[in-house]
């Protein structure tokens, strides 16, 4: 079992879930359902099936949570750049959001690859 507490992608990852929590508090009441419910589980999605694959023992495993996740980031990431485009998130929060968004899917493409490449136990 792998300790994702090590990882630079989960800590990323959690930094992104707590700030999209944060700032979807100030989404309109009538998103509460729609668009902000949606983005909260994209984001809590990625820090836990990263949690999930570190504590799965097959390795193809571990690589198919890790996918899963780099899946759930890509469409936090459209979602942030639709409720800006609505806006219901603001330009400055963006900002804040977009690149810590972007390093998170460097970091666990890079895992993701690194894994792959190797076929050892990365991260």
């Amino acid at each position: 079992m792998r300790d994702h507490r090590k990882l630079r992608a989960f800590e990323l990852a959690d930094e992104v879930t707590v700030l999209v929590y944060r700032i979807t508090r100030k989404f309109p009441k009538e998103e509460m359902f729609g668009l902000t419910s949606q983005i909260r589980r994209a984001a809590v999605s990625v820090p836990s099936n990263i949690v999930e694959g570190c504590a799965r023992d097959s390795q193809t495993e571990y690589v198919r949570f890790l996918n899963i996740a780099f899946g759930s980031l890509r469409e936090l990431s459209y979602q942030l750049n639709l409720s800006n485009r609505l806006g219901y998130l603001s330009s400055k929060d963006y900002a804040i959001l977009e690149p810590i968004v972007v390093e998170t899917e460097k970091v666990l493409n890079g895992l993701i690859r690194a894994f792959r490449k190797t076929g050892n136990k990365a991260g």
